[in-house]
């Protein structure tokens, strides 16, 4: 089957959008403060915290279905929070390096994440199991 060239372009325009990134593409199209921060009021000031809430309601109604409101997916911003992060570590992503991109301590991340670093625990065994028996696997042509 031959693919037109106009689906190919936005194909390769949406790979390329993606490999820029949220904040990439949120600059060109909105810029930076003076100070660089990316997100600012309609004055170019600083947002009052009661605004995020009253947005974040807003956008929520707006793009969650029924049933996704009733479970309180995504209830507030938080939630997202904790949502990449235990995406980064059912990843397989080092404990190390999702605390310190969260900004928080090992300890914390343990403390909140314990059963998705269980669960990279028992990944970890296995290749390890499974790098030991190519280990001890007699070599051929030799």
């Amino acid at each position: 089957m031959t693919m037109s060239y106009k689906v190919r372009f936005w194909e390769l325009r949406e790979r390329a959008d993606r490999r820029k990134g949220f904040e990439g593409r949120w600059k060109e199209r909105f810029g930076v403060a003076p100070d660089g921060r990316l997100f600012r009021n309609s004055a170019g000031n600083h947002i009052e915290a009661a605004a995020y809430g009253i947005t974040w309601g807003r956008a929520r109604e707006a793009t969650v279905t029924l049933d996704e409101h009733a479970l309180f997916l995504a209830k507030r911003p938080y939630d997202l929070r904790h949502a990449g992060i235990s995406f980064w570590l059912a990843s397989g992503v080092d404990a190390a390096e999702c605390a310190r991109r969260a900004g928080q301590s090992i300890q914390v991340l343990f403390r909140y994440y314990a059963k998705f670093l269980a669960e990279a625990r028992n990944r970890a065994n296995t290749l390890i199991e499974e790098s030991m028996r190519r280990w001890d696997e007699p070599e051929s042509g030799a």
